[in-house]
């Protein structure tokens, strides 16, 4: 995604309100980036809250640096490296936000702050700001996590944004020959951490779910409604990944112990066995809403989300969260 309209009437029209001094103009202007921007802090921290939070000092930094604003580059390319380094400034002073791979033999495990990205707060329009799916998936969001902070802006800059060399420099305040080695860096840890998949991450969107995916989602919402523990072992890969967040630990094991484990825990046990479950998204992955029914209580309450990797038919990967006291993932809180 690079800059194609480059300098223009977006540009002039903000310099005249940054010169009027007129901050519902100001607001207007800025105002129709924030979706994007919120999936770059997003990808650069992993958790939702925090990039709404970052999005939020984007815009507070510019208008305080609004006077510096004098139409040299677009004013999405300048709001980019804004949100940018307010990322960068909050990973500084969070040493827990980045991971060393020796210290964490799983990929994802201990991301305790790892959150899902409602697919209704992505960018509207897909011409504006393309986001290919394989750029907000979990596996993706996860393995950027492993690069350190300056290695990570520059590889979504450079590879997810499809920005030059020298523009990276610049948002960075890096030389372009330190930029090339950062990204060189990042690409290896990448390819470490995603060996299946390519790193020209640069495509149309694939918004869509695929009729296989609609098929097992719907299959794991009836084995649950149905309390059917062999039809949902019966859709589990052996060697499955698993992750219930914010608890710690990403596993693997196999589709009947991960079954067992949900049992032993008390799931589909009395108390814990009536649910009700719809199918959303997040991050473009297939997910499936739970929601528990305890006794004595008239309605069905959510309880948590699950987001699912599905290769050949199968879930190979379950990444739970729990979605208590979230809204923003757009879910009612009762079923009836």
């Amino acid at each position: 995604m690079t800059d194609a309209r480059g300098l223009g009437a977006e540009e002039a029209t903000f310099i005249a309100a940054v010169r009027s001094d007129d901050p519902a103009r100001f607001a207007l202007l800025t105002e129709r980036h924030r979706r994007e921007l919120q999936v770059h802090c997003y990808r650069m921290l992993a958790n939702y809250e925090d990039a709404q939070d970052m999005t939020q000092e984007t815009f507070l930094r510019a208008w305080n640096k609004r006077e510096s604003f004098k139409g040299r580059a677009a004013l999405r390319t300048w709001l980019y490296r804004i949100a940018t380094n307010a990322c960068l400034d909050f990973l500084d002073k969070r040493n827990d936000r980045t991971h060393v791979p020796s210290e964490l033999p799983e990929p994802g495990s201990e991301m305790l702050y790892l959150q899902p990205y409602p697919d209704q707060m992505l960018p509207e329009d897909p011409q504006e700001s393309v986001v290919a799916r394989e750029t907000i998936e979990l596996a993706f969001i996860v393995a950027v996590q492993y690069l350190p902070p300056r290695q990570r802006a520059v590889l979504i800059l450079r590879d997810v944004l499809g920005w030059p060399a020298s523009k990276a420099a610049d948002a960075l305040e890096l030389t372009v020959a330190s930029v090339t080695s950062a990204l060189q860096r990042a690409r290896v840890t990448m390819r470490e951490q995603l060996p299946d998949r390519r790193l020209d991450w640069r495509r149309p969107a694939t918004h869509e779910l695929s009729d296989d995916e609609r098929g097992v989602v719907k299959s794991y919402i009836d084995a649950h409604e149905r309390n059917d523990l062999d039809g949902l072992t019966s859709l589990l890969r052996d060697d499955l990944r698993f992750a219930m967040l914010p608890e710690a630990g990403t596993v693997s094991m196999t589709a009947k112990d991960a079954v067992d484990g949900w049992v032993s825990g008390g799931l589909f046990q009395p108390g814990y066995d009536d649910w009700r479950c719809i199918t959303t998204t997040v991050n473009l992955m297939p997910a499936a809403a739970l929601y528990i029914r305890t006794p004595g209580d008239p309605e069905y309450r959510l309880f948590n989300i699950a987001v699912l990797h599905i290769v050949d038919g199968k879930i190979a990967e379950l990444t739970g969260f729990d979605a208590t006291d979230k809204p923003w993932l757009g879910l009612p809180p009762t079923l009836r």
